[in-house]
């Protein structure tokens, strides 16, 4: 970003600089320099740097290093303070569920007590108003401040009609805002929007259904779906009562009997399940009702649960799916925060050891998936109407 700004700007013949591409110098061998430096903080230590531009720091996260070469580099610049030495940080508005080095800064009671300076713009816009065109306008300007090559029309349109990015997406990329519900993975008018009482759920429906299981954190459940309409049903659920002991384990046996009630129930086409806890249930599974049918799925595979991760919520964007308004269904689903990983989107928790289970959301993206691969593979009868004349 620096070595661009200086090869289009008089400062390259100004101060006879040698914009290198790994290093930018004096072309008079006067001592300086501007260096790109990697995320590897032991490396770096003992540094002496005069200045330091820490940029996007909201994606210097624990999984890549960022805290650890942030306090590198930190201590590198508070030795040499009383030279002159100085850090900025520049960022967008992090996420609240991954402790940045973004969310570190803000935090600290270095900023709350005024010892460091922390400046944001932020657009005032709650997301009942994001469909106000006026009012998007507004915030966009707010946020952008005096950014002149902002394009504030083509950001009002944008956020006004495109359906594909949901609106906690545009709350903290483009109003810069930084809230808990900034990281919710679905917005409660768009599911509530795919609600469906018509056309129950009946024995015999052919159905593809996801299962994620546990044995005492969290819950286990199943969460179905019919191939020919893509409606959701919750198939049961294991769940920690409110004032269970810390003894309390979930029912394999249950769990085992309402397979085994859904495959004599429904005509199960497929199924995906999450394989820890149960890898050996889900053999025995395969055995009984074909190994064509019950399907090992990995959820902690980032690169294919992303994607399972995106469909899911494209097709609630654009009501390519409905359920049956099941409150322990919309609950998990709404409980869900979204974790963003070099491969793209995945769901998770709101913290660790959070309450607010989301077990039948991941059930439910596999249950999709598995609809999909069902269809794929053929397995979805059409039902035909004849028409008898007289």
């Amino acid at each position: 970003m620096i070595r661009g700004m200086l090869s289009e700007s008089p400062a390259e013949k100004v101060y006879g600089l040698d914009i290198g591409k790994s290093i930018i110098q004096f072309k008079s061998g006067r001592p300086g320099s501007i260096k790109p430096k990697a995320t590897a903080g032991r490396t770096s230590e003992g540094n002496r740097p005069s200045f330091c531009l820490m940029d996007e720091c909201h994606h210097w996260v624990s999984s890549n290093g960022g805290p650890e070469f942030f306090q590198t580099l930190k201590r590198n610049i508070e030795k040499t303070t009383k030279a002159g030495s100085r850090w900025v940080s520049t960022t967008n508005a992090y996420s609240p569920n991954e402790d940045s080095v973004a969310q570190i800064i803000h935090e600290s009671e270095m900023v709350s007590q005024g010892f460091w300076l922390y400046d944001c713009l932020e657009g005032s816009i709650d997301v009942d108003d994001m469909r106000d065109e006026a009012a998007v306008r507004a915030a966009l300007v707010e946020a952008y401040g005096d950014a002149a090559w902002a394009d504030i029309d083509g950001l009002t349109r944008t956020i006004l009609h495109d359906r594909t990015t949901p609106d906690s997406t545009y709350c903290r990329f483009f109003f810069n805002q930084i809230a808990e519900s900034s990281d919710g993975w679905m917005v409660k008018a768009e599911w509530d929007a795919c609600f469906s009482d018509t056309d129950p759920i009946m024995p015999g429906d052919q159905i593809a259904c996801g299962f994620d299981g546990s044995i005492r954190g969290d819950s286990t459940g199943i969460v179905g779906v019919r191939l020919r309409d893509a409606k959701l049903f919750v198939v049961d659920l294991w769940e920690k009562p409110k004032h269970a002991g810390i003894d309390w384990e979930v029912d394999v046996l249950a769990v085992e009997a309402a397979v085994h009630r859904m495959f004599a129930t429904y005509r199960v086409e497929w199924m995906y399940c999450d394989p820890p806890y149960f890898q050996e249930a889900i053999g025995r599974w395969a055995i009984e009702h074909g190994d064509d049918r019950v399907f090992e799925y990995w959820t902690n595979k980032p690169t294919r649960m992303a994607q399972a991760v995106e469909r899911f919520r494209t097709a609630v964007m654009v009501k390519d799916l409905f359920h049956e308004g099941d409150e322990r269904l919309s609950r998990h689903v709404l409980n869900a925060v979204t974790r963003e990983v070099s491969q793209g989107i995945l769901i998770q928790k709101d913290s660790p050891r959070s309450k607010r289970k989301i077990d039948l959301a991941v059930c439910a993206v596999l249950a999709l998936e598995a609809r999909a691969d069902a269809i794929a593979d053929g397995r979805l009868s059409i039902r035909r109407s004849r028409v008898v004349g007289f």
